[in-house]
């Protein structure tokens, strides 16, 4: 995938903008880097903090070829490409499903990848934020949230994050994109995440709360959670968290 890049100043959220930029004909590796975002989301219209000069705010359009069952994957293939590519800053990151990348449990890096219908067809916009420093962190998320900073003492730059992440996002987007792509990715995302099996984990659906242990993926991403009866709930979309042995 051949990356374009635009830079800018401050924007409302680069998947804003970059859904714009979609509905407009930009071709697949688009890329929308803003310093600051006034109005960044993450999931569920939750707001993603994104002080100038803290973090790695960053969209890329797509455009991809394979059937529309499996772009759920999408978001879980770009959770692979941002572990590994926080892996050559030193970091041992953990993949949370669905779209969370955590240190020790503490969350450095959210994706949210959303459909756009442009002229060209069905488009998907990838959301990826890095936190590079706590220091503008609110209080809120102080406590549960971490940044590379925290995690190395040293300084990284978006600029320095972009050129790892990128040749990462290309390589694994590629795999997806092949004839086994929706297993590899799978198999590449349970390497990667303590979240595949045998992780005691809460969701919240929609009006339901289910708890019990993790039992892999379907074949498109949909996270398998074994009850305490015995049977096995398919969950597309919930929110996650990992319960600890003391409840």
């Amino acid at each position: 995938m051949n990356f374009t890049i635009l830079r800018f100043d401050s924007v409302e959220s680069t998947n804003t903008e970059a859904a714009a930029q979609a509905r407009q004909g930009a071709a697949e590796g688009l890329c929308v880097i803003a310093e600051q975002q006034t109005s960044g989301r993450g999931r569920q219209a939750r707001t993603w903090i994104s002080e100038k000069g803290s973090g790695l705010y960053f969209s890329v359009v797509l455009r991809p070829k394979f059937d529309t069952r499996y772009f759920p994957l999408i978001t879980l293939m770009a959770g692979v490409a941002v572990h590994d590519a926080l892996e050559e800053f030193g970091i041992r990151p953990d993949i949370k499903w669905v779209n969370d990348i955590l240190v020790n449990d503490k969350k450095i890096a959210g994706i949210l990848a959303e459909t756009v219908d442009s002229p060209d067809g069905l488009a998907v916009v990838v959301g990826i934020g890095i936190n590079l420093t706590s220091r503008n962190f609110p209080d809120e998320i102080a406590e549960t949230a971490t940044s590379i900073g925290s995690e190395t003492g040293k300084t990284c730059t978006a600029d320095d994050l972009a050129e790892s992440l990128t040749p990462f996002l290309s390589y694994f987007y590629e795999i997806l994109s092949g004839p086994n792509g929706p297993a590899d990715i799978i198999a590449a995302w349970r390497r990667r995440s303590t979240y595949f099996s045998g992780k005691t984990v809460r969701v919240t659906l929609a009006g339901e709360v289910v708890e019990g242990d993790t039992d892999g993926l379907e074949e498109n991403g949909a996270l398998r959670v074994k009850i305490s009866d015995g049977s096995v709930r398919i969950v597309q979309a919930g929110d996650v968290e990992r319960v600890r042995p003391n409840g």
